[in-house]
This record gives structure tokens, sequence and C-alpha cells, in this order.
């Protein structure tokens, strides 16, 4: 999506709200005008703007074939989401971008696929997973390993036999289990193991904390999974989206610009200092 001013948020209507957990919400939006595009690659963010609150940077969690709108899940933690989460069908936020870079889907073609979601991590990965189900035979074997800090959080289940039927497997793990859960308790790294890979040709996509993505990556690395073979995503302290302000600059990088998705092998030695 281009924007003759980049700056500029453009209106667009909330169409559906859907609440996955308490504190977690969905937004199906459409432009207000039918010749404002919606188009976007996985991995991409946007800026949604509550009006006369402020912006947030949030990830596309649609799908990128459907022409006709845009979806973001979006935590309600501050002001600024606390206020989208208030809205209702038929209202209006601003919206600009997509900016960033995308998942390496292309890449992967031919491949065998490991998913790895921490939390809200599930939802900029989930373009991926419409992607992979639209061109299923492009690809080898795929694996979701999704991992949640208790059952409530996990998000979009009711699209999980969807994608199952896809010839996907999924594998969960919570950190605190309840007396209904019969899964696996502990880390999302403990799933790793339990998956058939061939290492020399499959690749990984990881979203979640920091600290999730790093020993993630390195028990894929463990498995002979290639560093280069490993993209993460990284969201940080987005503002202008344009690399202008800078408050998103890591290392060498700024996050908006050169991310949010990045291979392991180029972002790895900056994940180990603290100071960043």
């Amino acid at each position: 999506m281009e924007l003759v001013d980049p700056m500029c948020p453009l209106p667009f209507r909330v169409q559906k709200v859907s609440w996955e957990n308490s504190d977690v919400v969905t937004l199906d939006l459409v432009p207000e005008s039918s010749s404002t595009p919606t188009k976007f690659q996985p991995g991409q963010f946007s800026m949604l703007y509550a009006f006369g609150v402020g912006e947030v940077p949030i990830s596309h969690s649609g799908s990128p074939t459907e022409p006709s709108r845009v979806t973001h899940t979006i935590r309600t933690v501050g002001a600024v989401t606390n206020a989208i989460g208030k809205l209702k069908r038929g209202d209006t936020l601003g919206l600009r971008g997509p900016y960033g870079t995308a998942w390496p889907l292309k890449e992967a073609q031919g491949k065998d696929i490991v998913v790895g979601a921490g939390g809200l991590g599930m939802a900029p990965l989930r373009p991926i997973l419409y992607s992979i189900a639209q061109e299923r035979e492009k690809f080898g074997k795929v694996a979701l390993v999704y991992g949640a800090r208790d059952p409530k959080d996990f998000l979009f289940k009711d699209e999980w036999e969807v994608w199952k039927k896809n010839d996907i497997e999924i594998h969960m793990v919570v950190g605190q289990s309840t007396s209904d859960w019969k899964g696996h308790v502990g880390h999302i790294t403990t799933l790793i193991p339990r998956l058939k890979l061939e290492p020399e040709k499959t690749c990984a996509f990881l979203c979640g904390s920091e600290i999730m993505m790093r020993f993630t990556a390195f028990e894929l690395e463990k498995r002979g999974v290639s560093k280069s073979h490993i993209s993460i995503s990284l969201e940080r302290n987005m503002k202008c989206a344009i690399g202008f302000c800078g408050h998103c600059q890591y290392g060498p990088h700024f996050i908006c610009k050169d991310g949010p998705v990045f291979a392991f092998d180029r972002i790895e030695e900056l994940m180990r200092i603290r100071e960043l």
C-alpha cells in the first residue's frame, strides 16, 4: 500500500470485532474509500491511529489474499490499544502502512516449515499459515509449535482444525497447566525435539518474546537448522515507521525499515546485548 504522505493515516471502518480472550481483540477493517489499497505481505505491520489518542504499530494478522479488508490482532494494554479495543462495528480509525520486511516465504518453497509462536506472537505468523494453506503443494512438512502461559491465551482456536486439514501439524505447550489441560507443560523449546525434521531442508519462522525466539532458534540450531534459514520478527518502539524518528534503532538497524523480520544470523549477536 503506497501513500502520497507516509505519515498521513487513511480512514478505515471496523467491519468485525472478535475478542480472542479477555484482553486480545481482532479487528477486521475495510477502507472508507474504494481506492485505498489493502495489499500487504505476511510479516509486515501498519500503524493504527485512535483519533485523539495516538497510534501504535500492529502486525497484520489476516489473509494476504483477502483483497477487501485488513485484519489486526491487538492486546489492550495501554492508552492507545485500550481506545482501539473500545471500537465497535462501524467505528472509524486511522491506518497507514504497510511497512517493513516480510517473511521469506518464496525462499521457503520446497522446504519443510516450522512456525514457532509464543502467545500474541501467533498473530504476525497467522498470515504464513493462510499463505501455506492456499499453496500447500509448494511446501514440504509444516509444523506449528505454539506456546502460551495457560490454555486461555491461545489465539484463533476456531481455525486449528482448518489448518490440520491442510496437513499442518500443531504442537502446543503451556507454562501453567489447568485441570482441563491434557497437553504438554513447559517451554516451547521442549516441543522442538518432538518434530521430525530434515534440517538441511527446513526453514523456521519465529515470533514471540525475544528470549523465547532466541532459545527456540538455539534449539533449532542444535537440530542442524541453519541460522540463515531461521527468521524472527522484532517489534520495538516504532513511532514513525519510516526510519525518521530513531525510536526503534537496534544497533545499526531501524526495526521499522530493516525489519521487523530478520534472518537470525543477521541479528543474533545484537540479541545477546542486554543494553539493547
